[in-house]
């Protein structure tokens, strides 16, 4: 579930801040961004949110410790459990009172986007170049579904043709569009191997891809696929940055009792 659990920290933050929104079930004030395009049947671990919420409640002896919390550092151990850095997590965030399904389809990058756009996507947000760059190499953790990168096997050149052969014999040219394949090599291992693989053109997603081919990011993925020290020390202080996305701190916000509805 590790890169599940760090893929919901970023689609939350990226949506009005690290606020625990991506958490909550529509009601009739809002539609949950659980419906958007980028997390429908895609976005999980939402049970693991609860029972970690359930087990931290419980030692504390009352909600004490926001959803929103609870995600940045789950996204943290996660990293770590599978031989990736540590860092220090900054707490304080408070839970969001709403949710925005059209912010999520809006904001979220898309595995379709081209360089110039990834780059507008993270600048909206406060990141840079080297943020996009070392956020992305968390795709060296789990899977993508086929319907997400078919154009990409079967329609590309900037593509190595065995990997697309490859790739091929699982994502049909029609249907199966919710087949997985891996995003690197090693998909339960926090390595470069991610960042390697866009060098041979094997990238598996668009927005993967674009990050080597021929723009003002390839010398940081050739950086990278070289220095697993300076890819795990950039993951790290972009973390903390993504994390510290307009965070709901003072008497903004609430400390959810259920992470699921708003108190």
């Amino acid at each position: 579930m590790g890169a599940s659990l760090l893929r919901l920290h970023f689609h939350d933050c990226f949506v009005n801040g690290c606020d625990a929104s991506i958490l909550l079930d529509s009601t009739s004030a809002f539609t949950s961004e659980k419906n958007a395009l980028p997390n429908a049947n895609s976005a999980r671990g939402f049970e693991i949110i609860d029972r970690i919420k359930y087990e931290v409640d419980k030692v504390c002896g009352c909600p004490v410790v926001s959803c929103a919390d609870i995600l940045a550092v789950a996204a943290r151990d996660s990293v770590v459990a599978l031989g990736g850095p540590s860092w220090e997590v900054q707490l304080g965030r408070r839970d969001s009172t709403t949710a925005s399904e059209s912010k999520a389809n809006d904001d979220i990058p898309s595995p379709s986007m081209d360089l110039p756009e990834l780059i507008n996507s993270f600048k909206k947000q406060g990141l840079n170049v080297k943020d996009l760059v070392a956020l992305s190499g968390g795709h060296t953790l789990g899977l993508s579904q086929c319907g997400l990168f078919k154009d990409r096997i079967y329609n590309e050149t900037n593509i190595d043709p065995s990997f697309a052969r490859q790739r091929r014999a699982t994502c049909p040219p029609n249907g199966g569009d919710s087949n997985l394949a891996p995003l690197n090599p090693t998909t339960a291992s926090f390595d470069t191997k991610y960042f390697s693989n866009l060098v041979s053109k094997k990238g598996l997603l668009h927005s993967d891809q674009a990050l080597y081919n021929g723009g003002q990011t390839d010398y940081l993925v050739k950086t990278y696929t070289k220095n697993f020290g300076a890819f795990s020390k950039d993951f790290a202080s972009s973390m903390i940055k993504m994390g510290n996305i307009k965070p709901l701190t003072g008497k903004r916000g609430q400390i959810r009792l259920d992470c699921k509805k708003v108190n």
